[in-house]
């Protein structure tokens, strides 16, 4: 078990760092919003778009890939990178947060997960071990271990128990081979308990991980609660390390978790809402489905630079979405990915310059999301 060294902090505005992960495909700039390729596509979007919207890193998922098409059929492949035709990093969820959305296909053991599986129903084992190696057959940058996204809200008892099975794998993950150059990220788990979570982040710490990641938010808590939890973990995760939230979020999450320490993040949440027509501009975001966009000459938003602001209208991307096309979607999915990336590329130029508190007021308050 060996540790390296990636992470290179380049500029700090008060708890907020600006910072460079090397991975063995490359380099990515934190703070960093990772778009979602579950299946190893991001949807509507292909890679060379996803590069041009500024996206240096991409997370997949190791539970779905491994169900279909397989790991190893991928790994004969030349790997994901080659499989997909992504040339950048890659991050690989363990399949944890399957562990939670599909309650009633698994089953839990201090050895691993036993799922059925959601395509055929056959039995699939996940052990901590396993897990890393399917990461290793996709040829990733960066795998995450096994753990176990407890459900919200729970008890303190429950807490405890899945904390207690969450670090024991964290221990025999720590303890598998990887590939040359690839790191290993933690996940810090403990319920909405600051004791737990502090127990926790230290355990790992302990375990010298090459990154931290922070699990089981985003999962139905307020954004208080959320943002309250991050820090009781910041608190302990140590500076010269990449920390992640997982599975986060809205803007003005991703906003405060920034001006908290954290400095990377994933979210279905562009994507998703680019399908039912929610397109983020300024501080907010607008439905373009409503009927008072269907005669708007305007683009989505002026300040935008990307393919759908640059050559359409509100009422073209009305009329494609009430007409059901699927370039409504895809145009959709590139405005709003390219506003995350925007986002955090801004987050990045107002820590060098120091005013980050100036530029995320407008996100963080209690205005930051009304339509317009």
């Amino acid at each position: 078990m060996s540790t390296q060294t990636c992470f290179n902090l380049t500029a700090v505005d008060g708890l907020a760092r600006v910072g460079l992960v090397d991975t063995a495909h490359g380099s990515f700039e934190t703070p960093a919003f990772m778009p979602v390729g579950t299946q190893g596509t991001v949807k509507g979007v292909n890679p060379e778009e996803l590069k041009s919207l500024g996206a240096q890193i991409i997370l997949s998922n190791t539970y779905h890939l491994h169900l279909r098409p397989g790991d190893e059929i991928i790994s004969g492949l030349g790997g994901l990178h080659e499989f997909m035709g992504w040339r950048g990093p890659i991050l690989t969820d363990s399949g944890g947060f399957q562990v939670y959305s599909l309650a009633g296909l698994r089953k839990v053991s201090r050895q691993g997960v036993t799922f059925r599986s959601h395509i055929d129903g056959r039995a699939v084992e996940f052990t901590p071990e396993k897990v890393i190696q399917i990461q290793n057959n996709l040829g990733v940058d960066i795998l995450m271990v096994l753990d176990e996204c407890l459900k919200y809200p729970a008890t303190k008892e429950q807490a405890q128990k899945s904390l207690e099975l969450t670090t024991h794998w964290a221990e025999r993950s720590r303890q598998t081979p990887t590939l040359p150059g690839r790191l290993m990220f933690g996940i810090v788990q403990g319920g909405m308990f600051d004791d737990l979570r502090i127990q926790a982040a230290q355990h790992l710490v302990g375990l010298n991980f090459d990154g931290y990641a922070i699990g089981g938010l985003s999962v139905g808590e307020s954004h208080e609660q959320m943002i309250s939890m991050a820090k009781v973990c910041l608190d302990v995760l140590p500076q010269n390390k990449p920390r992640y939230l997982m599975g986060v979020g809205m803007p003005k999450d991703i906003v405060a978790a920034v001006s908290c320490g954290i400095d990377m993040f994933d979210c279905v949440i562009p994507t998703r809402s680019a399908r039912f027509g929610r397109l983020f501009r300024g501080h907010g975001y607008i439905n373009i489905r409503n009927s008072r966009f269907r005669n708007d000459p305007s683009p989505v938003d002026t300040d935008c630079d990307c393919l759908a602001c640059r050559n359409f209208s509100r009422a073209y991307l009305s009329h494609l979405m009430h007409a059901g096309e699927i370039l409504g979607m895809q145009l959709a999915s590139i405005h709003n990915l390219r506003y995350y990336q925007r986002l955090v590329s801004g987050l990045r130029e107002a820590i060098r310059a120091r005013r980050l508190e100036e530029f995320a007021r407008p996100y963080i308050e209690p205005t930051g999301h009304k339509t317009d």
